[in-house]
């Protein structure tokens, strides 16, 4: 394809990179990682070859829940720096080639925000209607909760006014009514001016739990479109920045999440999460049998051609295996959380993907080479270009958000604070970083961080990987997943070993029914360090894979003209 049209839509071939501020580095010494210091990182992550940095939220917050508690829209946390620090992090970004987004909190705010402080103070004042309330008794609701064991009840009584409101997630993180038009405005313009700032879209949190229409009388709910103000924020980011990006958390089956996009249309949210395919690889590993996930892959619908998916192993949040089915989730537990506390909330586990696969170098590498070639764009969370590990002595999700590891010194490199100030302690054992860091990882040719950034680079510069038409090659390993890429007559063959057995694979670099001779000459061309394997005149091959093995090919025929 034209290389020219990729910059078009970025996000489509993007290499996604999650990270939170407060644990990236501490530049002040004060225990907490600020944007000073997220500054001094840029060209680590420039390295690596990151397109795109994602930052958790960076707003005013008690960090009930890892700022996701929000108490200001239109500011920065002072723990982390002032607006001017942001600035500076956003040009720096940008000079080395990089884009940033940012998490924005939709749903909810803190029960400290200025807007419910006065919102509880009486049912008639001014901001009573930014929140949702009843003044009758709430039915029970402890069977709907999104955090078991944390929540007990969707409503809670505020004593003040003898009313209950309502908060999807915790009780201090109260809903926002996003059908109230002042409630609209205030995050049109708190996304304005972040666009303002230089930011190139956002990461909406929790998005089907901002359009609930809970609360709301019945016959006004009746009349009430949600998707239209989902279309609304994107009709309104374009307008502000025709390059920025929306991207969503949306937890739900493949045919609900199409709505989330704006359906046909595509004039919804511009990328969403897939957690299907995740959930489904996670069994696959656990099976060692890639057909939970090629079925998974399959039955995915296609997509307006502006829209696209964000592929991920692990993210900020627990490791959610709730679109499986009760058995299915049992074997990926037994499999990778056999201990309680490696699990939460009955659905999902706590821990990150090397201790996960038991250290397995192997087999880590296959899962990331995986990742970074199935059809959509491929998302990382920090520290997973090391291998990071989770610390089980935390508590929930916190396992999973430890310091970055710089270096095997004190603090990991992290922070110069004492270690009992540190805004979270750093993991210890195994991956702890005198064995985890990524100073001793750049310096290591064998490492997983350069592994990683070898494989940025070769999806960089494989387009088809991100805008072609995915399509499951037909062969018979069950363990084996093969697929391919293809855009405007370049294809790409990919394969991937989910077995601890060597095999063979038998398959179609294209169509079974091409000519017989529409491959004469052509080879399958090894894109990462393999060899070149021939094709026969009617595109079928047989390729040899490893343990965990993994090969990146493209079709090349006689004359094509290939960058080197």
């Amino acid at each position: 394809m034209r290389i020219a049209e990729t910059s078009d839509l970025w996000w489509k071939n993007a290499v996604i990179y999650c990270l939170d501020v407060e644990t990236f580095f501490d530049d002040d010494g004060d225990g907490t990682g600020d944007f000073a210091g997220l500054t001094q990182r840029v060209d680590y992550l420039a390295a690596l070859g990151v397109t795109c940095i994602w930052l958790m939220p960076f707003y005013p917050s008690p960090d009930r829940d890892d700022g996701y508690d929000v108490t200001d829209f239109f500011s920065v946390d002072s723990r982390l720096g002032t607006m001017g620090d942001l600035v500076e992090f956003i040009r720096s970004a940008r000079d080395r080639g990089m884009r940033v987004i940012a998490d924005f909190v939709v749903n909810h705010t803190s029960v400290q925000h200025p807007w419910f402080v006065e919102a509880r103070k009486s049912t008639d004042n001014p901001y009573r209607d930014y929140y949702v309330w009843r003044k009758d008794t709430p039915p029970d609701t402890s069977s709907e909760v999104v955090f078991p064991g944390e929540q007990t009840s969707l409503w809670t009584k505020d004593e003040a006014t003898a009313e209950w409101y309502l908060h999807m997630f915790a009780e201090h993180q109260p809903d926002l009514n996003v059908t109230h038009p002042a409630v609209r405005n205030e995050i049109a313009k708190a996304m304005g001016l972040w666009l303002e700032l230089g930011l190139d879209g956002f990461r909406l949190d929790a998005v089907p739990f901002f359009l609930e229409t809970r609360g709301q009388p019945k016959d006004e709910a009746a009349n009430l479109d949600p998707h239209e103000y989902l279309g609304a924020l994107r009709s309104f980011l374009s307008r502000r920045n025709g390059s920025a990006v929306l991207l969503g958390e949306v937890n739900l089956p493949y045919k609900e999440q199409l709505e989330y996009f704006g359906g046909p249309e595509g004039d919804e949210l511009n990328m969403q999460f897939d957690f299907m395919s995740m959930q489904h690889l996670y069994l696959s590993l656990a099976r060692q049998d890639a057909r939970p996930l090629a079925e998974t892959l399959k039955s995915r619908p296609a997509l307006h051609p502006d829209n696209q998916w964000a592929m991920f192993v692990r993210n900020h949040d627990e490791l959610t295996l709730d679109k499986l089915s009760d058995a299915e989730r049992q074997e990926v537990f037994a499999a990778f959380g056999p201990e309680k506390n490696m699990q939460i909330y009955g659905r999902g586990l706590r821990r990150r993907l090397p201790p996960m696969l038991g250290g397995d170098a192997g087999r880590i590498r296959m899962v990331y080479s995986l990742l970074f070639c199935l059809p959509g764009t491929p998302v990382l969370f920090y520290g997973e270009e090391i291998g990071m590990g989770e610390d089980l002595r935390q508590k929930s999700r916190a396992a999973v958000r430890t310091p970055m590891q710089w270096n095997s010194g004190k603090n990991g490199g992290f922070s110069s604070a004492k270690a009992s100030d540190l805004v979270v302690p750093l993991a210890r054992g195994d991956y702890g970083p005198e064995k985890v860091n990524a100073a001793a990882a750049k310096r290591d040719p064998d490492s997983l961080w350069n592994f990683m950034a070898t494989l940025i680079q070769r999806y960089r510069e494989s387009p088809e990987l991100g805008w072609g038409e995915f399509a499951m090659i037909d062969q018979p390993e069950p363990a084996v997943f093969a697929h391919t890429c293809s855009s405007a007559g370049a294809t790409m063959v990919l394969l991937h070993n989910f077995s601890e057995e060597t095999v063979k694979v038998t398959g179609q670099a294209g169509p079974e029914d091409a000519s017989p001779r529409a491959y004469k000459g052509a080879v399958l061309l090894d894109v990462l360090d393999g060899g070149n394997v021939p094709l026969e005149p009617d595109g079928g091959f047989t390729v040899e894979l490893g343990r965990y093995g993994y090969r990146w090919f493209r079709v090349h025929r006689p004359g094509d003209r290939l960058a080197p």
